[in-house]
């Protein structure tokens, strides 16, 4: 099986294209969307947070994100610390998931922070979703209802498209005018092709 990551700069699309890879019936296993559920049901994980970030880091039992997208998105060693924290779970929890997947020609694992974690280095390729700035700070405006700067804050925490590029092996460009989906189709046929002459050197 052929393991492919997908990532790409906070509103660049990461999302949306897997998606599609998932109408093409290829699992995707979505780590940051995880991450957020392992938060508030893995009992060892809501003490670790706890333990870093106090009790105001839940409210009701559920993650206070108001209060933790404060402390982190301001401090870049309390995010350090943090993703160092959630990111060893999330990890095994993906480990569980290829496991009850191994049989599909291949996967897809979408996430904003692979290449910062060293995931990239348990893929066999990945693609990087790529955009102009501008379309995805207004994408992420609309979205999350946030401000202007509150999205170039959230952009300067991460790496650059330039700097992720240097990891990628391929890139789909999402900037609302070129079509999406002959991309992926194209990069579907390319795994299936991979993932047969893998089974073809094996047999």
């Amino acid at each position: 099986m052929i393991k492919v990551g997908i990532t790409g700069g906070i509103g660049s699309g990461k999302t949306t294209v897997c998606k599609i890879f998932e109408t093409l019936s290829v699992p995707v296993y979505y780590a940051d969307l995880r991450a957020k559920i392992l938060m508030e049901e893995d009992v060892s994980l809501v003490s670790a947070i706890i333990n870093e970030f106090g009790d105001e880091a839940y409210k009701d039992q559920k993650l206070n994100r108001g209060f933790l997208s404060k402390a982190v998105f301001s401090d870049k060693e309390k995010l350090k610390k943090l993703n160092q924290i959630v990111h060893p779970v999330v990890a095994k929890d993906s480990e569980k998931w290829l496991n009850e997947n191994k049989d599909a020609s291949y996967t897809i694992k979408e996430a904003a922070l692979i290449m910062q974690t060293g995931s990239h280095e348990q893929l066999d390729f990945v693609i990087l979703v790529v955009a102009p700035e501008e379309v995805r700070i207004k994408r992420v405006m609309e979205r999350d209802k946030v401000d202007r700067q509150q999205v170039i804050d959230r952009m300067n925490n991460q790496w650059s498209e330039a700097e992720m590029s240097h990891f990628a092996d391929f890139s789909i460009v999402n900037d609302g005018e070129q079509m999406i989906i002959p991309q992926i189709l194209q990069l579907h046929e390319i795994f299936n092709q991979l993932s047969k002459n893998n089974l073809d050197e094996k047999a």
